[in-house]
Parts: structure tokens; C-alpha cells; sequence
């Protein structure tokens, strides 16, 4: 029995001294779940928009209340979304478009992409980065604003500012 403790603790002591096993991909921390949505020249999937932050909007309906509330505020920062390359996807499970005048894909399959991304209720929106990094999921629908500041900081903007802080005390 002392043999196995011994060994366990050296095993420990050893698993601490060489460090994590796995790395994580490319500093994805949370990747979005693939889809494929509708666009010029047909059916284009979530990894070709690599480099574009995308905001997705997954609804049960095209006359549900929460996603009307959502459009609404995406009125005040579409143009200052669109001008950091933001694509706008929805999701809708009875088929509709989107009642607004903001352009958005509509996704190939509405159930499967409200399945991958763990919709339970009747709305759900998913801002993804550029780096494919899923930023902000909720089932509220949020002010736009939010949405911007989600899109303008995502984890790779983060990620960067981390690695130019400067080392050690602040100068005085």
C-alpha cells in the first residue's frame, strides 16, 4: 500500500514538473459549432467566413417577440458592425425571412443549428469572432450596443492586447 502511495505522489509531483498534456487549438477557447447557410453562389458554411465576426440568430419564428426585439436594436449599430466585416445569420425554424432591413443569410438548416448551439427556448443569439471563437451566447435578447462591443473586443483582439503588456512593475 505504501509502494502505491509512493507512486502516486511521484506520478503527481512528475505530471506538475512537465506541464499540460494537451494545447489548446490555435487560442480557440470556445469553437463555434459548424453550419452552412445560403449566399451568392449557393451554400456557404461558418469556416468560410474565418476572418469576419458573425452574429447569429437563432428563433423559432419570424413573429417571435424576443426576435423582433433583437432587430430592433440592431437598427442603431448595423452600419458600425458591417463596417468590421460582421455577417448576420438567422436561423429561423418556421421557414420565414427575416422581417428587416438589415441583410441577413438565412442558415440551411434551422433545426440542426439550434440543436449545435443548445437552443432550449424559442431565441437564442451566438456572436462568433473572427477567430471562430463562440463570444457571447445568450437566450435574452441584448441592446446592440452590447453586440458591437462583443464584435470590436472578441478574444482574439484580447489575446493580442495580453501579449503587448509590458513586463514587470508599471515606471514610475
Amino acid at each position: 500500500m505504501r509502494v502505491r502511495r509512493i507512486f502516486s505522489i511521484a506520478l503527481a509531483a512528475l505530471t506538475l514538473c512537465a506541464g499540460p498534456v494537451f494545447a489548446a487549438p490555435s487560442g480557440v477557447v470556445r469553437p463555434a459549432p459548424a453550419f452552412t447557410f445560403g449566399g451568392a453562389g449557393g451554400k456557404n458554411s461558418l469556416a468560410s467566413l474565418r476572418g469576419q465576426p458573425v452574429v447569429l440568430v437563432i428563433a423559432t419564428s419570424a413573429k417571435s417577440k424576443a426576435l423582433r426585439s433583437q432587430l430592433g436594436s440592431f437598427k442603431n449599430v448595423y452600419h458600425d458592425c458591417a463596417s468590421r466585416g460582421a455577417v448576420f445569420i438567422a436561423a429561423l425554424s418556421d421557414g420565414g425571412t427575416v422581417p428587416s432591413n438589415i441583410p441577413f443569410a438565412l442558415a440551411a438548416n434551422p433545426a440542426a443549428v439550434a440543436a449545435a448551439y443548445g437552443m432550449r427556448g424559442d431565441f437564442l443569439i451566438a456572436v462568433i469572432g473572427r477567430d471562430g471563437n463562440l463570444d457571447l451566447v445568450t437566450d435574452k435578447p441584448i441592446a446592440g450596443a452590447r453586440v458591437f462591443e462583443v464584435i470590436k473586443n472578441n478574444f482574439d483582439v484580447q489575446e493580442k492586447a495580453r501579449r503587448e503588456l509590458p513586463k514587470g512593475p508599471p515606471p514610475r
